[in-house]
């Protein structure tokens, strides 16, 4: 039986669980968030609280204390990526490429060089300044998501760009850690430049090997744990593949919640992703309360009271600066305006890598304890007050979005005329062919698109497009969809099937036309009703074999018809393929109704 003094070690423990228990629902009822109560009882029972006092009183120490918390905290951060990864798929994140090697890289150099030179005019030498700037300009991937995730908001414009920077962000995390060793005079090997080259080797090398493992043994072992038909084991197999992920990714040099974020993905592509979201959700919610209740343990309330205007200064300039930079970079990338401001103002407070690499920076004698200290106190402040940040970010997106609407490019509304139409849903390059084509052949149509500059510059150029949501049904109404002749949906991003599924619900009788990616997403769109499909990778195959056999002296019309024939064959593979697929979810819905009306 364990004595009092090794009862002792579960206080951390303790407390965590009473702020879950009493603290959580408090601020709960009286409307504030959770994040917030977590954040305020750890920086009150912080070291920088009432642990200043623990040393005097031992009645005082089982109330405060960081030993075991910071340990458990991580894990809230891996489960949170992880249910991150489940709600996308491995296709969502291949059409965030440009977003995420792109816009990410670039809001990563550009924010850390001013805040770099800030700390190198306020008198840090240069390795100091390189450190702090690349580490401040990095932001909260725990708070930002949880944020979003829980407005259910990541697939909107702002959630799905703030993921692909905050992703581009953890992904810079590998190389600055080695590049804090290298100044430190750790680092091993003839160069600084061949050593981040080695790291980065070593991180695909430890992506591959998660995403191919995965691949061979997610579904197997799933399929073990759920013919048990015991939750325990199945609850083991999401435990074991979540956090392996992460073990293996840290051994690379990444962070384990990059690894935990992949193993997600590839679950999402199972059949086992509902009942994986639905056995970890509850933890989830725990272990991500520990984190922010860390992160208030981290807030120097004595300095912030020392030095105030120090502090307010850093705090508002930090705020202010990146909103600033990061703003234009997102338009620059064709996010609205709306949306560029409220992700610039999301991702302007510090994140949680700061403790991590600026600790780093302290041990290998680059930054000062008292300078280390200054910096992650703003940090922690600014991630302190991102909830309310976030309020005032949607509310001043929602007011750029009425500035952009109050311009009379945008106000110009679709004609109410009730003329027969089609309806193009997206005007780039695809949606542009489409539009041309139309107009060679005489067919009435109108062009919607979310993108400004795009439908400033049409619009100038005559052409009949408006600026909307195909997605909202009174968009689709004033477009004409009760009187249409068909919608064709050029868009190659996962609103489409958002578009599909309001069009069907105003209109079960119309063509829809859509554009896919492969065959896979085409049978998908197929079990929305879709008319016709185009995959993009199937028409590429059949273009290509037809230039090829017309270079190679076969007839054109026999080229012709033969391509013709083979398209027919693969879409009527896809139709057949996606009505055994819709057939079988039929089933499944009217078993379940079935049982449920039995019981």
């Amino acid at each position: 039986m364990a004595g009092t003094s090794e009862i002792f070690v579960f206080k951390d423990a303790l407390i965590v669980l009473g702020t879950a228990a009493i603290v959580a629902p408090v601020v709960h009822r009286l409307k504030i968030s959770p994040i917030l109560g977590f954040l305020v009882v750890g920086a009150a029972l912080g070291p920088h609280g009432l642990g200043r006092l623990a040393e005097y009183s031992r009645a005082i120490d089982w109330f405060t204390g960081e030993k075991q918390i910071a340990f458990i905290a991580d894990f809230g951060i891996v489960f949170l990526l992880f249910f991150i990864g489940l709600e996308l798929s491995m296709r969502r994140l291949l059409t965030m490429r440009r977003l995420v090697f792109g816009l990410g890289s670039l809001q990563v150099v550009v924010t850390a060089l001013p805040i770099g030179l800030g700390a190198l005019w306020l008198g840090q030498s240069g390795a100091a300044s390189l450190i702090i700037g690349t580490c401040v300009a990095l932001s909260s991937t725990a708070i930002v998501m949880e944020l979003l995730s829980g407005q259910r908001r990541m697939t909107s414009t702002t959630g799905r760009t703030s993921f692909a920077i905050l992703l581009a962000q953890d992904l810079a995390v590998v190389p600055l850690l080695f590049l804090i060793s290298a100044l430190g005079g750790r680092a091993e090997g003839p160069s600084v430049a061949l050593g981040v080259a080695l790291a980065l080797g070593e991180a695909v090398l430890a992506v591959g090997v998660i995403a191919i493992v995965g691949r061979l043994v997610l579904k197997p072992l799933f399929r073990l744990a759920a013919g048990t038909d015991n939750p325990e084991f199945f609850m083991a197999a999401t435990l074991l593949i979540s956090v392996g992920s992460g073990v293996i990714a840290a051994y690379a040099g990444l962070s384990m919640a990059l690894g935990a974020f992949i193993a997600g993905l590839l679950l999402a592509e199972t059949q086992y992703r509902r009942a994986v979201e639905a056995m970890i959700d509850p933890f989830r919610g725990l272990l991500l309360g520990v984190f922010f209740f860390s992160v208030g343990m981290h807030i120097d309330l004595a300095f912030i009271w020392r030095e105030p205007l120090l502090v307010a200064g850093a705090f508002l300039g930090m705020i202010v600066a990146k909103t600033v930079l990061v703003a234009p970079l997102c338009r620059l990338f064709g996010i609205p305006w709306a949306a560029s401001v409220e992700t610039s103002l999301l991702l302007a407070p510090g994140g949680e890598f700061a403790f991590i690499g600026i600790g780093l920076a302290v041990q290998v004698g680059l930054i000062a304890g008292d300078v280390a200290a200054g910096v992650l106190a703003v940090v922690s402040l600014t991630m302190a007050v991102l909830p309310f940040i976030a309020l005032f970010a949607r509310r001043a997106g929602h007011i750029f979005a009425k500035e952009v609407s109050a311009d009379p490019m945008f106000t110009v509304l679709p004609p109410d005329d009730r003329a027969k139409r089609v309806i193009v849903v997206g005007h780039g390059r695809v949606g542009q062919l489409v539009c041309d084509l139309l107009e060679k052949h005489d067919i009435a149509y109108i062009a919607a698109d979310s993108n400004t500059a795009l439908v400033e510059r049409w619009r100038q150029i005559g052409r009949p497009i408006y600026y909307g949501d195909a997605a909202n049904p009174l968009f689709l109404r004033r477009c004409g969809i009760d009187e249409a002749l068909g919608v064709i949906v050029t868009i190659d991003t996962a609103a489409v099937d958002d578009v599909v599924r309001a069009v069907r619900a105003r209109r079960s009788d119309v063509m829809i036309v859509a554009r896919a990616h492969d065959a896979k997403h085409a049978r998908h769109l197929y079990t929305l009703r879709v008319t016709d499909t185009v995959p993009e990778t199937i028409e590429a195959s059949l273009q290509l074999a037809e230039s090829a056999l017309v270079g190679l002296g076969v007839p054109m019309g026999l080229v012709i018809a033969s391509i013709h024939e083979r398209r027919e064959e693969v879409r009527h593979e896809l139709q057949a393929a996606a009505g055994s697929t819709s057939s079988i979810t039929e089933r499944i819905r009217q078993a379940r109704r079935d049982r449920a009306s039995r019981s």
